[in-house]
């Protein structure tokens, strides 16, 4: 689950028993509530501690929180607490000229997103701001992002997102585009990659021992397991360094590619580079990295644009699509 989306509930929870001049609102009660109000949302059980309630207590009076009037009042052996100012709510707190500015360049992005399955809480977050910001989302489209709308399996991410999270094992019903049926894999859930406007889950595979990838868009069901769970080894961002896409083969070592660049496209591949580490010298990229179906991809994208120079292995398997290609036309 996501902390900042937490803090944003507790927050709320919060501000309601702050505002509260009916009740009275010791700690433990706050930390009961709080935490009633986080499990019926998630619909599992959460406890929050009482550090957190602190903490959340110290920044919503702090600076970042803008200096919330939260008072401590003393009542036997006990304190409660609530707002001096009765007109006072964190959630209608006043923003400066930048502050509002900024919220409203996020609202904006945020209305493209919120759709995302899983992300609902971010529509309701949306529609508090846009009436207390009096903004309208809706208006004439002036931005817009690459994206999907057709995308099959989006809606198993924000599963996956807090089953990795929580470090389940999981049984899935995947599909494999070379295979007539699905089959049953069970994993150790790592990672989640989007790449190429398509999502991907990696983790161990329990029953063949390496890091599969899998298409979120060839999972046919997702189910929770009790077996023990593999913690993962792999560094992901030297995992993904190593790589141009998702398919990193264990047993194969990094390489030096050299590519012979038309001297057009080299001013765009050194503002949008093929990848973070390549090294550009005349009209010369160099890569060190592994080969995969994705590189190869990539490069047969820019058409005549580039000569493979080296490894031999990779010029040999580009001459074989390509050849391939030539005979459809």
């Amino acid at each position: 689950m996501s902390e900042t989306k937490n803090a944003f509930l507790r927050y709320q929870v919060l501000d309601e028993c702050f505002s509260n001049f009916y009740k009275k609102y010791f700690l433990e009660d706050l930390i009961r509530v709080c935490s009633q109000k986080l499990s019926d949302y998630y619909s599992y059980e959460i406890s929050v501690s009482k550090r957190t309630i602190q903490y959340d207590i110290d920044f919503m009076k702090g600076s970042g929180g803008n200096f919330a009037p939260i008072e401590k009042f003393k009542e036997g052996r006990k304190s409660y607490y609530r707002y001096s100012d009765p007109s006072y709510s964190f959630m209608k707190k006043d923003l400066d000229a930048n502050e509002s500015a900024v919220l409203k360049d996020a609202l904006i992005t945020m209305s493209r997103i919120k759709g995302l399955p899983g992300f609902d809480w971010l529509s309701k977050m949306q529609v508090q701001l846009e009436t207390a910001l009096d903004i309208d989302t809706s208006k004439e489209k002036i931005i817009s992002f690459e994206g999907n709308d057709y995308l099959r399996g989006i809606e198993y991410l924000h599963q996956l997102y807090r089953q990795i999270i929580n470090k389940e094992v999981l049984e899935i019903l995947y599909h494999p585009f070379t295979e007539v049926n699905p089959i049953q894999v069970l994993i150790s859930s790592y990672y989640l990659k989007e790449y190429n406007n398509r999502w991907f889950l990696l983790g161990m595979n329990h029953d063949e021992n390496y890091i599969q990838t899998l298409a979120l868009d060839r999972i046919v069901s997702v189910e929770s397991t009790t077996f023990e769970y593999i913690e993962s080894t792999i560094d992901f961002e030297i995992y993904f360094n190593e790589i141009i896409g998702v398919t990193n083969f264990q047993d194969k070592k990094v390489e030096k590619v050299k590519i012979e660049l038309e001297n057009d496209i080299i001013p765009y591949l050194e503002t949008k580079p093929l990848h973070e580490e390549q090294w550009i010298e005349g009209n010369i990229l160099e890569l060190n990295i592994k080969l995969n179906y994705e590189l190869e991809s990539l490069i047969l994208s820019f058409g005549d644009k580039m000569k493979v120079i080296e490894p031999e292995s990779l010029r040999l398997k580009l001459k074989e699509r390509i050849k391939k290609m030539n005979n459809f036309y």
